[in-house]
């Protein structure tokens, strides 16, 4: 199968709402889809089987590049939000999106946060994005 056929002029469908903030909008790039987790291996006297605890699970990077934001009002109140000190935490989906707009698969993101807002570099004689990076901090995605 031409993968590179298939997802030639796909791009990434975001949605993500928490209590009074939505972020909607289209990405070019997503990076850091995943999960990552913590074990504690313990071994007893006489067993040759160690035995692996659950410790924690790794805070990850979710980061959205180049793309614009449909609601504007939400992105606005989010940044307002973590000027004043609150981070509220943001549920939502990634879809990837083929170049017709049909989705071809999603990840379920929960407990996001917003650590970093980038906009465009303003330069009159080029056409620019209107988000050029946004990262959020959370526990992993499904």
């Amino acid at each position: 199968m031409n993968y590179e056929a298939m997802l030639a002029g796909t791009h990434f469908q975001v949605a993500l709402a928490g209590p009074g903030a939505v972020l909607a909008g289209g990405f070019t790039s997503v990076s850091g889809l995943g999960m990552e987790a913590d074990y504690e291996v313990y071994s007893e006297g006489g067993s040759s089987y160690p035995r692996y605890f659950f410790k924690n699970i790794k805070p990850r990077r979710l980061v959205l590049e180049q793309g614009i934001v449909t609601s504007v009002d939400g992105m606005s109140a989010l940044m307002m939000m973590v000027n004043l000190g609150m981070s509220i935490p943001m549920t939502g989906a990634v879809i990837l999106q083929d170049s017709f707009g049909a989705p071809v698969r999603e990840w379920t993101v929960t407990g996001a946060h917003l650590i970093r807002y980038e906009g465009p570099q303003l330069n009159s004689n080029q056409v620019e994005l209107a988000v050029n990076r946004i990262e959020f901090m959370y526990n992993g995605c499904v």
